[in-house]
């Protein structure tokens, strides 16, 4: 094995809302997301005389390693290079997507014939949401079925290619981070409940409205979708996060972006990153140059315009 190597690429995501927060029949949470192209983890894994952890995320990746290679019964004299890392606890899946890339890499390294399923499990990723693990795996739109009884990690529902030409457009603020860790699964459990018709009126608009206008191309259907299921959870959320969105910045850009016609108004995850989609480059690029002049003094604030991913992560 000394001269192999292995990389990873991992997309980044964006959490698009949870469906039903209180398991009114009995399957807890289950949520939508989207693949990004633009952003993602990308990280190599050799032979070392010991282990060596170079890139962005480093830290991260050093502990998720060495409790893999001990969890897995392997060495962990490994080289990694991080080449690029999705920024942390901004929305994105960063820890999912390293978890994901560095089991992955271990797998193929050793030969271990994991599946993807398997290695989110040994990590302990899909505790809540499965979007991160759908997306690694088959990229585009997905929809998970939440979590029951029997579940290890959230099963995907719904996979849906997103077309080609939309766009979505990222608004990072980055003197925050969205709650994690400890703080998250706090949160959840001091959240009110949530109603049940509420989560029987999401699952409706999202399967009579939302995915067929994907299927159909239809931006700005789909966008209305996203932007109801966005508040709602926003609402359910405000108590604890200050609002519908995180940052009062972002929620002013975002306010600004649904009036010149952007759709798809949201927060992936706990922020403080907000999120609109449009339907194609040379838009995306106009609201962008106009974002920057409109909203100049907010220094803290940042644009990414990003394609969505029709595939999942590579190994090779």
């Amino acid at each position: 094995m000394s001269d192999r190597k292995i990389c990873v690429i991992a997309p980044a995501r964006l959490h698009m809302g949870f469906i039903d927060l209180s398991g009114s029949l009995g399957r807890h949470f289950g949520s939508i997301g989207v693949a990004l192209d633009n952003i993602s983890t990308q990280l190599s894994v050799e032979y070392s005389d010991e282990l060596v952890v170079k890139g962005p995320s480093a830290n991260r990746a050093i502990k998720c390693t060495k409790a893999l290679c001990q969890e897995l019964k392997v060495s962990d004299q490994l080289k990694i290079e991080i080449k690029t890392a999705i920024p942390e606890h901004v929305g994105l899946g960063s820890g999912t997507q390293m978890s994901l890339a560095i089991g992955s890499a271990l797998n193929a390294f050793y030969e271990l014939g994991l599946t993807v399923r398997e290695i989110a499990q040994l990590t302990d990723r899909g505790m809540r949401s499965g979007i991160g693990i759908g997306v690694f795996e088959q990229g585009g739109l997905v929809v998970d079925g939440g979590r029951g009884e029997l579940t290890i990690t959230p099963p995907v529902i719904s996979h849906m290619d997103i077309p080609d030409a939309w766009r979505f457009i990222l608004v990072f603020d980055k003197r925050g981070q969205g709650l994690h860790g400890d703080q998250e699964i706090n949160a959840f459990k001091e959240l009110p409940v949530f109603p049940a018709e509420e989560a029987a009126r999401l699952c409706y608009l999202l399967m009579m409205q939302g995915l067929p206008a994907v299927a159909e191309h239809n931006i700005a259907k789909f966008g209305d979708a996203i932007t109801v299921i966005q508040r709602a959870v926003g609402e359910h959320f405000s108590a604890i996060q200050g609002g519908i969105f995180t940052s009062l910045e972002v929620a002013k850009v975002m306010q600004w972006l649904e009036k010149q016609g952007a759709v798809a108004i949201g927060q992936t995850s706990w922020g403080p990153t907000g999120f609109c989609a449009v339907e194609n480059n040379q838009l995306a690029d106009l609201l962008v140059e106009r974002m920057e002049q409109e909203f100049s003094d907010y220094n803290n604030l940042s644009f990414v315009v990003a394609s969505a991913r029709n595939s999942g992560g590579d190994v090779f």
